[in-house]
């Protein structure tokens, strides 16, 4: 599995996309810049609906109202993310894979997206019976919290991918 992975690494750093992030003058700080604000677009309003789910707000807006203005958003800023990651990625991909963080930011990007789906087809399929409550249900409550916590992890591990 290592061996995969090591060759998809090496064949993405490679290909056209890594030697042009490596030798276009500006491109690399561009796309630092766009990583860090597709990241903001994320984050912020994942953030904001999680917060909903643990009741801040809820006199204000309903669950409901709150996912189809804030999750759109968020979808949009996860595309720029992964777009941008991909390409930084590809500058330095074996470098990147071998630091220390590496391992904290991929393991905890695949949890948040896995909590994404596991809250989407679960509980929130009954958003209906509880969108208006002060507080979500329990299952909601912990897929916001693991979201919090996984969303601030990929973050902080993302920034000490230069330092380890």
């Amino acid at each position: 599995m290592l061996d995969l992975l090591n060759s998809l690494l090496k064949l993405l750093q490679g290909s056209a996309l890594g030697e042009t992030v490596r030798n276009a003058e500006y491109l690399y700080p561009v796309l630092e810049a766009t990583h860090i604000l597709g990241i903001a677009v994320l984050v912020g309003p994942a953030f904001s609906f999680d917060l909903r789910l643990l009741g801040v707000g809820h006199r204000v807006v309903s669950v409901t109202t709150a996912a189809r203005y804030l999750l759109p958003v968020s979808h949009i800023g996860m595309a720029i993310a992964v777009a941008t990651g991909i390409a930084l990625l590809s500058a330095q991909a074996t470098v990147v894979a071998g630091t220390g963080a590496a391992p904290w930011k991929f393991g905890l990007l695949i949890l948040a997206c896995l909590n994404v789906l596991v809250f989407h087809y679960g509980v929130y399929r009954r958003v209906d019976e509880w969108k208006d409550a002060a507080v979500a249900p329990v299952a909601a409550c912990v897929g916001a919290g693991v979201s919090l916590i996984a969303w601030t992890g990929v973050i902080f591990a993302g920034r000490l991918l230069a330092y380890t």
